[in-house]
């Protein structure tokens, strides 16, 4: 038997460098932070309107991303009530801070607080938030009404009808580009809805409105409002002219009770005042739909007052019942 069928020690190893990769750092974990969210700076668009396309485009990304379904009330309402928001400092961040099951009761709270002043509007916008009532909400439609919160919110929705100063609020119609883009293609064709872009809408206002033509007291009237983008460029025309869209009569009527509901909150957004009813009805129908819209908006403003009655009258007892405990400690409290 010789040596060579014996076996053999191994050879040291020669020592290799190490690769490349090996040198590098472990990559750092992808888990999201636990510390405070801070809204991110936009960069807002020069054009308000293709800011308004910009924040409806994100809306969609994320409503659409986050598997939210398919009732588009539900996005459609969440940027509509964030949009009568007024952008504080500070609020922003807050609001990208709340947990996906604290957004229905901000929004519904943002909601009752302009039902106060206009109960009529707020009635007409029913479908934009009674979905925030649910006291079982779909925990999926819940994480992507979060997403779409957080889109608008860092692509600057609050930069455009946040501000204290009515002529810029009005300088676009942030929903009606939301609302074209979540209807269906065949949905918006057997309803006939096209809205009338904004440049339209401002070219045909300039054209028509003047000071020999407005006079104070006058009615506008839009037997298909949609969003309301008529109604946006004439009261801007209005203020152009140092005319107040409040001294004139606006009545704005939609057969769809989505168009009608956005058109309701921009009428609140853009301040068209007090004198503005917005309905929901077929205008070509033979009945007359603005003394309907008009009744409506009366019932609404004395079912407001009925709660409000209510309201400080439960609040008066329990002062009362609070004295009555004070003057008598010794003895059980009367309520």
């Amino acid at each position: 038997m010789t040596d060579d069928l014996l076996p053999r020690a191994a050879a040291p190893a020669a020592a290799r460098p190490a690769p490349s990769w090996a040198k590098k750092p472990p990559p750092k974990s992808q888990a999201r932070t636990t510390g405070k969210i801070t809204a991110r700076r936009y960069a807002a668009q020069s054009d308000p309107r293709e800011h308004a396309r910009k924040i409806a485009d994100s809306v969609l990304t994320a409503w659409f991303q986050s598997f939210g379904g398919s009732s588009i009330d539900v996005p459609l309402g969440t940027v509509a009530g964030l949009s009568l928001l007024r952008n504080l400092p500070g609020l922003a961040d807050w609001v990208l801070n709340l947990t996906p099951e604290q957004l229905p009761q901000l929004l519904k709270e943002i909601y009752l607080g302009y039902w106060i002043n206009r109960p009529d509007l707020i009635n007409r916008a029913i479908r934009l938030h009674d979905w925030a009532w649910n006291p079982e909400p779909d925990k999926q439609q819940l994480r992507a009404v979060h997403a779409v919160t957080r889109a608008a919110i860092n692509t600057g929705l609050l930069d455009l009808t946040g501000h204290d100063d009515i002529w810029r609020r009005s300088e676009a119609d942030v929903l009606s580009p939301l609302l074209t883009g979540l209807r269906h293609k065949s949905d918006k064709k057997w309803r006939g809805e096209y809205h009338t872009p904004s440049s339209v809408a401002d070219l045909m206002a300039n054209m028509t409105i003047d000071k020999d033509f407005a006079k104070p007291g006058m009615s506008f009237l839009e037997p298909a409002v949609g969003s309301g983008t008529m109604f946006r460029s004439v009261a801007v025309r209005l203020r152009d002219l140092g005319l107040d869209p409040h001294d004139f009569h606006w009545y704005g009527n939609d057969i769809d009770a989505l168009s009608a509901g956005c058109a309701a909150i921009n009428a609140i957004i853009w301040d068209l005042g007090p004198r503005c009813l917005i309905g929901c009805a077929d205008s070509l129908a033979p009945e007359d739909d603005c003394a309907k819209t008009r009744a409506e908006a009366l019932e609404a403003f004395k079912e407001r007052d009925r709660y409000v009655g209510a309201a400080h009258s439960l609040a008066a007892f329990r002062r009362a019942f609070d004295l009555v405990d004070e003057l008598m400690p010794s003895k059980e409290p009367v309520a």
